[in-house]
């Protein structure tokens, strides 16, 4: 640990009897401070076992503010009117810095600066340049100590007025003049004074006798009476000249602020172990104005220029070092504004050859034919001496074996011959050491497969090889790097992977994108050398998208587009396909092009065969060898140009209507095929075999049926009819001619209906069909319904074509119906035949047949049951149906029997699904639960009977 000391004026401060004085960690406290006792320069000087080192010098004073000597009256102060006046101050004594005001009369009444009245900071004096009547008075002056606080007043000064008449005009007289010579330092605040008496008033002025101009950061203070320069730096440095000028004259005043700066540091030393007998050299440069001069200390003491020591300026040598000379230096640097100093410790060493930091390899390979390098590095205080021995014989120079001035020994062009072990020895005056390693030489690495340049599809995976025959003493690994990056397996495994085993370092590359195009370097390693080898590998893909589609032209049926190509990915772009989209497409189609075939350096298409008045939007589609790329952005919206329709509706027909009309009906054309606004159809017509065509215009597009009314047309008349289209660019095409009859009249009442109930939902009804008539019979119609108050149980059965018989199906059980018959053709439905009631029959039983049992003897199966009984509400059992479905044919075999019992022959080779319902004239009953009979296998020809019982 180190230790302290302080010294005050070059003196030590004995703190052994010392009261007020005491140190802490370091620091010197003094407690009741005396002006007279501690008032100076201190400097601590810090030691420990290596040296002692000097600390940079503080000052100490202290500020203090004496009162004015004498509070004697001070005597009066007699002036003419318009003559200048100086008022002395005379501060008392002082330390610390001081400001100045003066009191007029009686507290608070201070003097006001202005063009007339200045207070010099530097003297404490007041001065007026022209003594006015109202100045006559007492004047006070008060004096502050900036550090202390203090304030002291002088005894007032009496100023009085002469009576022998006012002080005619003269020119101004400087009173208040800066030095010929201000020093100043860097950094500080510069200000100096100008006054001048005179009358009229005289007028301050500033420049630079260089003539340069002021920079901004110059300020002028009380009226021009003070120059004001912060931040004080080199260029402000020069001479200052003041104007004092009125009608009269004028006067200047000028002095030389000349520049200087505390020392600082440009150069240091830094600490230093050297060994005996070498030599130091230190040196330090420090910056200054004026420019300082430099010493040197060791551990506090100055160094003195003599024997093997020389300082020259901030540069210290000493030859042929001995241990005396080890400790801690200073190098200091001082001129009259200050002094600094830069610390460093010297080590002398003195130490026998060591090799515990820098001891050969144990086992050194290398390749043959490669030059081998073994250094000789110990640590040694004075360096050591080196030999070197093969085995335990000394080597010497030849002209494969080179032995450098700094101990490091060099083998050229090695063989197996040079294997050994290699020892080198080392020796100072403090004593010997040494240090072995084992050369041994290997066979060079070769490699034996090597990846080759390469195309490869996107998506496709990869090997690139990369192996060797190496020497079995040799450490080897394998590193890729692509593009100069090397592949980091853990992070891009997603892609990359190492296979093969320990000569053998072969990438994988997983579907490869088109980034992994590149540069593929394959780098091995061993203890002795490093070999790489390199593919480039050409990733293909389909193109990248076609970009700015632009159409150039449109007209009705054809646009100009013009695109940029994409990427091509690796492969040639060998063509491009144009897609379209409208708003009454679902997605995006392929489009005719001129040329048919757009190939892949081709910019521009015509589309053809569009639709007019169509709004179109257009993308293209790039492809090469590997595929079709991903579409371009699509072009903006464009409207083809309109065109007469060239579209006729189809699918012209009509009939039907009623008496007197003539019903024309179509299919209306799409919007896309309307060619342009203003879209109507155009009908025309007239009675088979005349000549003159009768049209009406129809306006709006959806609209796909037309009426023609009048009282003339016969019914059922053949007419020739065909529709046309049109639109604000003219008429269109017609359809093809088409017959269409006038509306029919109406037909007459069915006869002899007849109706049977045929089960608990079906009812027969039968009609007599109706004589030839004039009016055309296409078809009747059964309407039937439970009873007269219930209007909404109606339904209706129609049947088309010359039938005199229908079932009606669906209904309830047990329930009444009544029933009409009515013919019918386009003109609706004829008169119905008078309504006929029936019941239909009551429900089949809600029972299945039970207990059903059976029995197999050989390939007979019998089935036995219990019989169904029905209830009051349900109608009689008379009979049952046996259904026997064969698994294999998927076919149903129905039984009919009036008994409840029933023998089935069944074949060996197949699987059985039985099952029983009862007979009723309401329907079939609720079927028995399922019996399932498997093949018939030789063990099962036993005779086996079996009961099963359903509960419902």
């Amino acid at each position: 640990p180190g230790h302290g000391q302080w010294s005050l004026n070059g003196t030590l401060i004995d703190l052994g009897n010392d009261y007020r004085r005491h140190m802490s960690g370091g620091n010197l406290i003094i407690s009741s401070l005396d002006r007279d006792q501690d008032t100076g320069i201190y400097q601590c000087t810090a030691f420990n076992t290596w040296g002692s080192i000097l600390s940079r010098r503080a000052s100490l004073q202290f500020a203090y503010l004496d009162n004015f000597k004498t509070q004697t009256v001070r005597s009066a102060v007699n002036v003419r009117e318009g003559q200048g006046v100086v008022l002395l101050c005379g501060p008392p004594m002082h330390s610390g810095e001081l400001t100045f005001a003066w009191i007029f009369n009686e507290y608070p009444y201070f003097v006001q600066q202005d063009t007339r009245r200045f207070v010099s900071q530097e003297t404490g004096s007041l001065y007026i340049a022209k003594v006015e009547p109202s100045d006559v008075g007492n004047y006070t002056c008060v004096v502050n100590n900036t550090i202390t606080r203090e304030k002291v007043l002088s005894s007032p000064t009496p100023l009085v007025l002469r009576s022998d008449g006012v002080m005619g005009e003269y020119e101004p007289k400087i009173e208040v003049h800066f030095p010929d010579s201000v020093p100043a330092a860097k950094g500080s605040v510069v200000k100096l004074e100008c006054f001048a008496l005179g009358n009229p008033v005289p007028e301050i002025s500033w420049r630079r006798t260089s003539g340069v101009p002021f920079p901004s950061k110059v300020k002028m203070k009380n009226s021009n009476a003070v120059l004001e320069i912060p931040n004080f730096q080199q260029e402000d440095a020069g001479t200052y000249e003041c104007v004092a000028e009125n009608s009269r004259g004028k006067n200047t005043a000028r002095g030389r602020i000349s520049f200087h700066a505390k020392p600082h540091w440009l150069q240091t030393m830094t600490d230093s172990a050297l060994s005996i007998e070498e030599n130091l050299f230190w040196e330090c440069k420090a910056n200054g104005k004026p420019k300082p001069s430099y010493s040197w200390l060791k551990n506090g003491e100055n160094i003195m220029s003599e024997g093997r020591i020389q300082i020259e300026n901030g540069a210290l040598s000493i030859a042929a070092l001995n241990l005396s000379d080890a400790g801690m230096y200073q190098c200091v640097a001082e001129n009259k504004h200050g002094i600094i100093y830069s610390s460093a410790e010297l080590m002398v060493l003195a130490s026998p050859p060591s090799f515990s930091k820098s001891p050969l390899r144990a086992l050194l390979k290398a390749r043959s034919g490669s030059e081998v390098t073994l250094e000789c590095k110990p640590q040694a205080s004075p360096p050591a001496i080196s030999l070197w021995k093969k085995g335990n014989e000394i080597l010497q120079r030849t002209e494969r074996i080179s032995l450098l001035p700094n101990g490091t020994l060099k083998i050229a062009n090695v063989t197996r011959r040079d294997a050994a072990s290699y020892t080198c020895i080392a020796k100072n005056q403090f004593g010997t050491a040494s240090t072995t390693g084992r050369l041994l030489i290997t066979e060079p690495t070769r490699i034996t497969l090597r990846p080759t340049n390469m195309e490869i599809i996107v998506g496709e995976s990869i090997v690139l090889p990369c192996q060797i025959a190496c020497d079995p003493a040799l450490d080897v690994s394998f590193s890729w790097a692509f593009n100069g990056q090397l592949i980091d397996f853990q992070r891009d495994g997603d892609h990359f992977e190492r296979v093969g085993g320990s000569i053998s370092g072969d990438l994988m590359i997983r579907n490869i994108q088109l980034n992994h195009g590149g540069k593929y370097v394959c780098v091995i390693d061993t203890d002795v050398e490093s070999l790489s080898t390199s593919a480039i590998l050409v990733v293909k893909g389909p193109p990248g998208p076609p970009d700015k589609v632009a159409v150039e032209e449109i007209t009705d049926s054809t646009a100009q587009l013009s695109w940029t190509p994409g990427r091509d990915n690796g492969s040639p772009i060998t063509g491009f396909i144009i897609q379209a989209r409208t708003p009454f497409t679902v997605g995006w189609q392929a489009v005719d092009t001129v040329p048919e075939v757009i190939n892949g350096n081709m910019l521009t298409a015509t589309v053809v065969g569009l639709n007019a008045w169509v709004e179109y939007e257009f993308r293209v589609v790039a492809r090469n060898s590997v595929g079709m790329g991903e579409p371009s952005p699509a072009s903006a919206k464009t409207r083809t140009e309109d065109a007469i329709p060239d579209t006729a509706p189809t699918d012209v027909g009509g009939g039907g209507g009623t008496k007197s009309e003539l019903v024309i009906t179509w299919e209306p054309v799409p919007e896309e095929l309307q060619n342009g606004e203003g879209f109507g159809y155009i009908i025309a017509f007239r009675p088979v075999g005349t000549v003159t065509w009768t049209r009406a215009v129809i306006s709006t597009p959806g609209v796909a049926r037309y009426v023609f009314r009048n009282d003339t047309i016969p019914p059922f008349a053949p007419f020739d009819v065909k529709v046309g289209a049109y639109n604000n660019r003219g008429e269109g095409p017609f359809s093809s001619i088409a017959t269409v009859y006038s509306a029919e009249e109406g037909t007459v009442k069915a006869a002899s209906v007849r109706a049977r109930s045929v089960s608990a939902a079906q009812i027969e009804v039968i009609w007599e069909a109706l004589p030839t008539i004039p009016e055309r019979v296409l078809g009747y119609e059964v309407v039937y319904w439970e009873d007269d108050t219930k209007p909404d149980t109606v339904g209706k059965v129609r049947i088309t074509g010359n039938y005199t018989l229908v079932n009606v199906t669906g209904l309830d059980a047990n329930t009444p119906y009544y029933l009409a018959v009515a013919a019918f053709n386009t003109a609706g439905s004829g008169p119905q035949s008078a309504p006929i009631n029936t019941t239909t029959k009551k429900p089949p039983p809600g029972q299945p047949p039970l207990n059903v049992e059976w029995t197999m003897i050989g390939s007979t199966l019998t089935l036995h049951w219990d019989p169904v009984v029905a209830m009051d509400t349900e109608s009689e059992v008379t009979g049952y149906m046996v259904l026997l479905k064969r698994h294999r044919y998927n076919d149903v075999n129905i039984i009919l029997t009036n008994k409840t019992t029933v023998e089935l022959s069944l074949s060996a080779n197949d699987n059985y699904l039985i099952q029983i319902k009862a007979l009723s004239e309401g329907g079939e009953g609720v079927g028995s639960e399922p019996i399932h009979i498997h093949k018939l296998s030789e063990s099962a020809l036993l005779s086996v009977s079996i009961s099963s019982l359903f509960d419902h």
